[in-house]
């Protein structure tokens, strides 16, 4: 059977890559100013930074997995909602990690020494608000990571192909 690969599934493909690329890269490869490698070596032992970086790369290589398998026929509903709601739970995480406490103020105690050492020489473009400010890299990630839920969201919902349930 030939796959009929529509470009919003590509984008997305290229949307989970970026994020790959992302997570493998954000703490171990130096980025000029949109990271700071060494504060976040001093930030977080070894094992701690290797086992988050493993959690990432792994759900991103599950996710891409998952649409590289079922791209271009049929999703069936679990992989459906098995690839919104992933996202869903990683981008909620992204939320109380930095937009609530960013925003609204909520946990920026146990947050603010922590971020401004690890991200407090990065690039940046938003005001300080709460004492924290979100870094360019995580900003771009969420950003990417919230166009890769709406895409994913779209082709669920526009895939009149049969899936096999």
């Amino acid at each position: 059977m030939r796959r009929e690969i529509r470009f919003s599934e590509k984008i997305l493909f290229a949307g989970f890559s970026l994020i790959l690329l992302f997570m493998i890269m954000q703490d171990w490869i130096p980025l000029g100013s949109l990271n700071d490698v060494q504060a976040i070596a001093e930030g977080r032992s070894f094992n701690e930074m290797l086992i988050v970086t493993m959690i990432g790369v792994m759900q991103i290589l599950l996710l891409m997995g998952l649409l590289s398998i079922f791209m271009g026929k049929g999703y069936p509903i679990w992989v459906k909602l098995w690839l919104v709601i992933h996202q869903i739970c990683i981008f909620a995480g992204a939320l109380l990690d930095w937009w609530i406490p960013y925003f609204f103020g909520y946990g920026v105690e146990q947050r603010t020494v922590r971020y401004n050492q690890m991200f407090g020489d990065t690039h940046t473009f938003l005001p300080e608000l709460n004492g924290i400010i979100p870094n360019t890299l995580h900003t771009l990630f969420h950003i990417i990571l919230l166009l890769c839920i709406v895409l994913t969201i779209y082709i669920t919902v526009t895939n009149s192909r049969k899936t096999g349930m």
